[in-house]
């Protein structure tokens, strides 16, 4: 038996019919708004899976050169990723570095070029299954030499990358078995963020050159499709087109929740994570090394502090904060209703 979670959120009646559970048991759920609506709500339901995974043809998890349990830390910026990688850093069987890594983009390299690899396609046309096979392993034993770090005894291993969301199919023919944690944060209040941290560091330019603009063209730009907000919001939303076995291998973290309620979070987390809980003292957490912060021009920082401290709610224009509703309210009515 393995144990997953599904997601729930709870809104208002008046909020909408139908809406899309991206951690829950099924992709679009009609809504009885007499049950199942219920003001400020938002928890994880677990259940168990009546099976295990089944191997694919060709497979053979046995002899897999990698060996343990992927964690994908990903979701949306400025949502709490750092921070949840810092908690699960105190468990003993998680091997956590907290750092972006660069893993899923190493994978995705790697699958274009052999991909585009005359060698290969010849050997491919002689024995399909088994070039692919072979191809397959050798992505998990590159894996298994980035998590060689690992001490041994910690089965779980942590990677953190907001690529995840798009190559969760990848990690799980990669990793079968593999779980992701998607941290999410009200859109606004991430806008609010990031445009604090630009106040906080006004004489440097954005990565992407958006200092010059205005505030209103600048929450444009970040909100756009190929914006850093914008980006990872359509990338999250992608996630509903997963098969429904897919979703119960996703746990949505609320940042508002996990800053507010750090221990009931973290329980839920660890029953997803199929580990035994342990004691954090969420006013004296063990730090992790930082980020090259310079990196992003400080306007999206990474630093862990020694204890949770809920930030105050950023004030942002309300014609901004109108337009970013309307935009994504699909968002909203899922995770923030009115």
């Amino acid at each position: 038996m393995m144990w997953v979670a599904a997601f729930r959120s709870f809104a208002t009646p008046s909020a909408c019919k139908t809406a899309f559970f991206p951690g829950g048991a099924s992709c679009l759920k009609r809504i009885n708004p007499r049950t199942d609506f219920r003001p400020g709500i938002f928890f994880s339901t677990f259940v168990k899976l009546p099976h295990p995974i089944r191997k694919r043809p060709g497979q053979d998890f046995s002899v897999s050169l990698f060996d343990k349990q992927l964690v994908c830390v990903t979701g949306l910026p400025r949502a709490g990723s750092t921070l949840m990688c810092q908690l699960l850093a105190h468990h003993p069987a998680i091997h956590c570095p907290g750092q972006s890594s660069p893993l899923p983009q190493f994978l995705a390299a790697l699958r274009q070029h052999t991909a585009d690899n005359e060698f290969l396609l010849a050997q491919l046309d002689r024995d399909p299954d088994g070039v692919h096979g072979r191809l397959m392993e050798s992505y998990r034993g590159f894996m298994a030499g980035w998590f060689s770090d690992a001490e041994a005894g910690k089965r779980l291993v942590v990677d953190k990358n907001r690529a995840w969301m798009g190559q969760f199919d990848f990690a799980e023919r990669l990793a079968p078995g593999c779980r992701m944690i998607v941290c999410l944060r009200e859109p606004g209040q991430i806008f609010g963020s990031v445009e604090a941290r630009h106040q906080a560091s006004i004489g440097m330019d954005f990565p992407d050159h958006l200092a010059n603009a205005s505030a209103y063209d600048r929450a444009n730009r970040l909100f756009a499709r190929d914006g850093v907000i914008g980006l990872a919001l359509n990338g999250f939303r992608g996630i509903q087109d997963l098969p429904d076995s897919a979703h119960r291998q996703i746990l949505c973290v609320l940042f508002e929740r996990l800053v507010q309620h750090p221990e009931r979070m973290m329980k839920q987390v660890w029953e997803f994570l199929g580990v035994d809980p342990v004691d954090i003292d969420f006013d004296n957490l063990s730090t992790l090394p930082g980020e090259s912060d310079s990196h992003y021009r400080f306007k999206y920082t990474h630093r862990t502090h020694s204890r949770i401290r809920p930030p105050g709610r950023h004030q942002i224009p309300a014609r901004i904060e109108a337009e970013i509703r309307h935009s994504f309210e699909w968002f909203y009515k899922i995770f923030y209703p009115a």
